[in-house]
This record gives structure tokens, sequence and C-alpha cells, in this order.
């Protein structure tokens, strides 16, 4: 087999046929858990209830379309923000705006209705104000506040998700040419005409890769909506589960089809896209925001507040009375941490390595099986875990040879990666557009070494692009539950399923401490694997 040589398809001077037969296998591995669900679909004969999910469907569409859109705006506008402004503060809030991502979706809404339920952080605050203005002009006192519905869904799935438009975003703008800005703002364009006309088409890839996430993501949603009392198809998922599994698979196929619509729709719009000859090795100038510059650092310490400051403050409080009472067994923190940071780096590792190649296929040499892979990864997203891992369980144990794997950690590790793969894939793409096809050719007559041209050349302009895909593999595995609960070996106990137990039990002391625990080792994860590695500046270009 001969070496594809050309300029639009070169990786690693890899072969065409390995290649390809290693994207196939990774689009068959991916599709596994969508036959299951269509098998199990029409051996129930559940299709003829397809009436039933109209209105669960469309709350859903809803929900997805308002919040992506949201995230969207906000990490976009941060990510550039923190990467390329003059704001005060922007290294702190370049460290703790992706952390938002941590905390689990159920647990942030858990922690707001605790906060503002009577006796809680925010309610007190509300209700001391309105003391104050009953004694003024009179009036009735703070009553209960009720979380309930469509807007509170939005908002605090909004919150806890607009991290991944931020880290893809980030890794992006890192590498953008300051020329470009520059030579805008002398041609007499404003900041903002020059963000918009010349910022925004750069990032495009990274937004629009960032928003699909989301808007999968907040498909498969289930634990914040259920507390929020917010009807979609994923309720309908796990309600119906046990009583009409019939009507369980039948929403997980609709949720599938739809995961397979908007992906085809992304990936047209995208497929307009090539690798941006403009990226630079080096980091871009920084913009001089003038008068807005505080007022930038304001608000993005407003979205910390909401997303991060509060729910904290909150856990912080049970956590605090559940020590002093003594109804807290520290004993149990010490396994799950271990177990929590291995899954995570082990997941956001091979990830990686698997999603490499599809991304670099993708982009380079576009073909249908490039499409039906990219499909089959992007579609795992919007599955709700339990869904992916009673998949693993049906396909290990009816499949010769595989019956080993039953609740292994290799399975367990296995539904991670189909079930986080599409975010990592958007940003192994970013990395792969890193790297514009003029370099590539002039290092391949420069350094006949493939693995030394990859490693001095390739590597350094992607990497950015692949640690924040890493970086969000990791911090999803972390909080990851469903799939947890029902695959992890006996014994393997990790931060989310020690969370889940506490809640489940009623005990929000039990819930609050391993949720600072999870924060706390995200936030060193990420730290070290995603803000100093991903995002430090280089003083060395390529090759030096």
């Amino acid at each position: 087999m001969r070496a594809i040589q050309t300029g639009s398809f070169q990786w690693l001077g890899a072969e065409r046929s390995p290649l390809k037969i290693f994207v196939a296998g990774v689009a068959v591995a991916f599709a596994m858990p969508a036959l299951y669900i269509l098998l199990r679909t029409f051996q129930a004969g559940a299709v003829g209830g397809l009436g039933e999910t109209l209105a669960p469907t469309g709350r859903s569409i809803i929900l997805a379309v308002t919040v992506s859109a949201s995230a969207a705006v906000i990490g976009t506008f941060f990510g550039w923000a923190v990467t390329s402004s003059d704001a005060p503060s922007i290294g702190a809030l370049r460290a703790v705006l992706p952390l938002a991502l941590v905390l689990p979706s159920f647990v942030g809404a858990a922690a707001y209705l605790a906060a503002f339920a009577p006796g809680g952080i925010l309610h007190g605050v509300l209700s001391a104000a309105m003391d104050l203005r009953v004694a003024v002009i009179g009036g009735d006192p703070l009553g209960p506040i009720r979380l309930r519905g469509f807007w509170p869904s939005w908002l605090f799935l909004t919150l806890f998700t607009f991290p991944y438009v931020l880290l893809p975003v980030m890794a992006r703008a890192r590498s953008l040419s300051g020329s470009l800005h520059e030579s805008a703002l002398l041609l007499g364009r404003s900041q903002v005409e020059t963000f918009f006309a010349v910022t925004v088409p750069q990032l495009r890839p990274a937004i629009l890769s960032g928003t699909l996430l989301v808007f999968l993501y907040t498909l498969s949603e289930f634990g914040a909506v259920q507390l929020l009392g917010y009807d979609t198809l994923t309720r309908v998922v796990f309600a119906s589960f046990l009583a009409d599994q019939g009507a369980s698979f039948l929403a997980a196929a609709v949720l599938m089809l739809l995961a397979v619509v908007v992906v085809l729709i992304e990936r047209s719009v995208e497929s307009s896209f090539r690798p941006d000859s403009r990226a630079d090795s080096s980091r871009g100038a920084s913009v001089r925001l003038g008068r807005f510059r505080w007022p930038v650092a304001l608000a993005g310490w407003t979205v910390v507040l909401f997303a991060l400051v509060v729910p904290v403050t909150s856990f912080a409080v049970w956590a605090t009375r559940g020590l002093v009472d003594g109804r807290v067994n520290l004993g149990r923190l010490p396994p799950a941490i271990v177990n929590t940071a291995l899954a995570g780096l082990v997941t956001a590792f091979f990830t990686i390595v698997v999603m490499l190649p599809v991304a670099t296929l993708s982009i380079r040499s576009r073909s249908r099986l490039t499409a039906v892979c990219t499909t089959a990864v992007l579609t795992g997203f919007a599955l709700p875990g339990v869904v992916l891992a009673l998949s693993m369980v049906f396909w290990t144990l009816n499949t010769p040879g595989f019956s080993w794997m039953y609740q292994t950690l290799p399975a367990l590790i296995a539904v991670y990666i189909v079930h986080f793969g599409a975010q990592a894939l958007g940003s192994a793409e970013n990395a792969v557009r890193a790297v514009p096809a003029n370099v590539r050719e002039s290092a391949s007559l420069l350094e006949p070494q493939l693995l030394r041209r990859f490693g001095r050349v390739q590597f350094p302009l992607m990497r950015p692009g692949l640690i924040s895909g890493a970086g969000l593999v990791l911090l999803s595995t972390v909080k990851e539950l469903p799939a947890t609960l029902l695959l992890a070996p006996i014994g393997f106990d990790t931060l989310a399923t020690r969370i889940w137990s506490g809640y489940a039990e009623g005990f929000y002391a039990e819930t609050a401490v391993p949720a600072l625990a999870l924060l706390a080792v995200s936030g060193v994860l990420t730290w070290l694997f995603v803000i100093r590695s991903g995002f430090s500046p280089r003083t060395e270009g390529p090759g030096q």
C-alpha cells in the first residue's frame, strides 16, 4: 500500500486503506447502541405509539434550541474575551469559567432548589429584602419560591453547559493570527465591527461544534428537567422503562432520530469550512477593550457567581451542617476520588486517540464513510447514558468472546468513549484545521521522519484543540452517572455515584461533600490538563 502524499490528505504519512478501515471500525462501534435501540423498538411493536411522543418531542426541541443558542452567545463571547482581550482579571476568569461544566446539571438544579427553599441562602437574602420592603411601604412577606417549568430549566442548563462552547472557542481563538485583527482596525473598523467581521468567521467551526454538543446534551438531559418539572423525551425514557419498555425505547429512538437530523444539518453547514490557512503558531495580540474592560470583567464574574458561587455556597452550607452533626462518612471519599480521576484521565486519553484519525479523515478527505462515522459519533452523545449502558450489556452478553467484559472497567470506559466521543471530535477537527496545508507540505520536504514531523510541526499546532477536547471529555466523564451505576465493577464508587446515593436517600450533607470534592478534583484536573497545558503561551514556533 502506498502512502498518500497529496496536500489534501496527509496525516503522519498514514496509508489510506488502514486509516479507512480504522474509521469504519469506529463507525460500527458507535452505531451499536443505535442498532440496539431500533432492534428493541421493533421487537416491542411500539412504533404505533409515536403520536404520544409528539408533545415531549416539541418541548425537548424548544429547550435544546434555546439552551444551545444562549450557551453559544455566552461561550463564544467569553471564550474570545479570556483568550484575546485585556479585561481585568482575565487569567482568573480563564481558569474558573470552564469549571461550570464540572457540576452535574441535576446537582446544580438541586443546589438552586435548596437555595431558594425556606432556610436556603438565596431565600434568606430575598426574604430579608422583602421584610425591609414590608417595613417601609407595606405588603406581604416572601412566601415559598417554586422553580418549575421551562424558564428555570433553560437558565440552569445554560449556566452548566456554556463551557461546551467556551473551551473549543478558547482553543481556536488562541491559534488565530493577530495580524488580521490589527489590519481590520487599521482599515478603520471599530472593535465591534472587527469582532463580527473578522474574528467570528474564524471562530465559526469551534462555535458550531460546541453548540452542537450543547444541543445534544440538552436532548439527553434528564435529572435537571425532572427536578424542575419540565416534561421532555428523556422523562419518557426513564419513567416508562420498567412499566412499558416499548414506549421507553420508542422515545429513545425519537431522540436518536432528532440527533441524526441535527448532526446532518450541522455537517452540511460545517462542510463549507476548510482548513484555515490563517492560523498562527504564535499567540495573537491582545485586543484593547478601552472603556469596556471593566464591564466585560464584571459580566464574566456575574456568570461565575450564578454558575459556581451560588451552587458551591449552597453545598458548603449542607456540608457544614452534616460535618458538625457527624452525619458524613469521609472515609468513602478517597477511593471515590481516585476512581473518578482514573476514569476521567483514561477516558480522555483514549477518546482523543480514537477521534484524531476520524477528525483527520473527516477534514482532509471527506467521503461517505466519514459522514457516516461522524454522524454515529455525534449521535452517541444525544442518547441517555442508561440506554448506552444497556446496549453494552446486551452486546457483550450476546457476542461470543465478549462476555468477560460485562461489568468491567474496560466496558465502562468503552461506554464513556461512545457517550463523550462527540465532545472530542469537534475539538479534534478544529485542531486539524489549525495546521495549514502549506505548513504540512513544507514540513514533509524538510523532515523525512513521519513521527518527528508530526511531533515537531503538527502536534504543537494541534495541541490546544486536542487538549480542549480531552478536557471536555474528562469533565463530563467525572460527573457521568447512569452508565456508571449500571456498568461499574463491584466496589468501584465514583464521586458521581456518591452524590446520587446521598441525594436519593435525602441526605443533603452526603450529597454536598462529594459534590464539593468533585468540584475540587475537576478543578485540579482542568488546571493541569486544560488551562495550564492547553493555553500557556508558547515562545517557540513549530520545529524550533
